[in-house]
């Protein structure tokens, strides 16, 4: 019988985290959340997230921030003084993992870089989230997320699909590539169990979410000559999105010929079963624009509750719209236990995210809240050695903060 964890797959392994805001934070957050112990070096002043990501109870403390950065340790050094970057060098000396999404030249001023981190800790595999990648005219530029969405096309996807170039009102480019570096420290971490190296992997945002647009709308334009137009005409359709119902909205997506059959006769339209414009898949996909406007003008006269029973019934894939308050109060994610109250301590009952993912080995089971800024300052120090007598002389220096924390 297998032997189950409460700690996580990721439990025991160090990393020591040098980012901010999203991409950064995203990729540690996957990592602690399944069991890394993580670190997380900040400013005298701050993740910015702390102030950008919303409001807060307590300065510094921001609901966006809390969501980004908990089960994590936040340390407070000033690492443009020497004395900061050997107290970190220290640090660093049995971490197992890297991550940073500042700009290389930084991290080289700073003593940060790659070759300097290897020759210290040969064992470390360093993370190096990039705006653009090497060997390219747009590398070392700097950018957010929005700067990626216009660049790769995901802004461009949605003027084909309306007309106007629109952001994915989220922060998704730094969502994907945090997920994606988290991935490829994973694959660094199983390779290192193999020959004892670490490795540098680098993260450009640009290449990865080029990936992702051209994987999906590449399709005629990968055969040269180019068969026919770029995109998805299906997932550009200007229709493609949630359906009017009497009340509401519903998604729906009858995409086998059962389910599209089906559909057709909830609908009272039986005769297009044998119309050749929807027959068949590749019918319904040569005419994508007639299906979606058929989709989308036919569902006016039931409710959304009406709707969705009769196309469970006939296992058409459909599903209610939640807007962003109905998310919140979703009774799936409840029942899952995805979404629960905890208590914080010092910002007092919040809502609280759970794991989305499950390993019958079992899964981190206790969370510790995010942290105040340098709320584990002198505790990780004197983990690595650091005396009571030299962790307050770096206090007294300014070199390391303790804000929230007693000595």
């Amino acid at each position: 019988m297998q032997e189950v964890s409460n700690a996580g797959p990721l439990s025991g392994v160090v990393v020591v985290d040098l980012s901010s805001v999203i991409v950064g934070p995203a990729c540690s957050l996957a990592l602690a959340d399944h069991g890394a112990e993580v670190i997380k070096i900040e400013p005298p002043s701050g993740d910015l997230m702390r102030k950008l990501g919303g409001g807060a109870k307590h300065p510094g403390m921001t609901g966006k921030f809390m969501n980004f950065n908990r089960n994590k340790k936040s340390v407070c050094i000033d690492l443009k003084k020497t004395e900061g970057q050997e107290m970190l060098y220290t640090i660093l000396s049995t971490a197992d993992v890297f991550i940073s999404n500042m700009r290389m030249e930084a991290l080289a001023k700073l003593g940060l870089d790659w070759a300097t981190l290897q020759d210290k800790n040969p064992k470390l595999i360093y993370t190096q989230v990039l705006a653009f990648g090497k060997g390219g005219e747009y590398f070392n530029r700097p950018a957010y997320d929005t700067v990626i969405q216009s660049a790769s096309g995901v802004a461009g996807t949605f003027e084909k699909s309306s007309g106007e170039p629109r952001f994915v009102p989220l922060v998704m480019t730094d969502h994907i590539t945090g997920m994606i570096a988290a991935q490829a420290i994973g694959f660094a971490l199983y390779r290192r169990s193999k020959t004892n190296k670490g490795e540098l992997i680098e993260i450009p945002m640009f290449e990865t979410m080029s990936a992702f647009v051209l994987r999906e709308h590449l399709g005629n334009m990968t055969f040269k000559p180019a068969i026919g137009p770029i995109g998805d005409a299906r997932i550009l359709d200007k229709n493609n999105r949630p359906v009017k119902t009497k009340d509401g909205y519903i998604s729906i997506s009858p995409n086998t010929n059962e389910q599209a059959f089906a559909f057709f006769d909830l609908i009272a339209r039986p005769e297009l079963k044998e119309d050749k414009r929807f027959n068949s898949v590749e019918s319904r996909t040569k005419h994508s624009v007639e299906y979606y406007t058929l989709r989308s003008e036919s569902l006016r006269e039931k409710t959304s509750a009406q709707w969705i029973e009769l196309f469970e019934q006939h296992d058409i894939p459909c599903m209610r719209y939640n807007s962003l308050e109905d998310l919140v109060e979703d009774p799936h994610l409840r029942q899952v236990g995805f979404l629960s109250e905890t208590m914080h301590p010092s910002e007092g009952p919040i809502l609280e995210m759970g794991l989305t993912n499950h390993y019958s080995g079992g899964v981190r089971t206790e969370f510790t809240p995010a942290p105040r800024l340098g709320e584990h300052t002198a505790a990780v120090m004197r983990e690595h050695g650091f005396s009571p007598e030299a962790i307050q002389r770096a206090i007294d220096q300014k070199i390391i903060f303790c804000e929230t924390e007693e000595h």
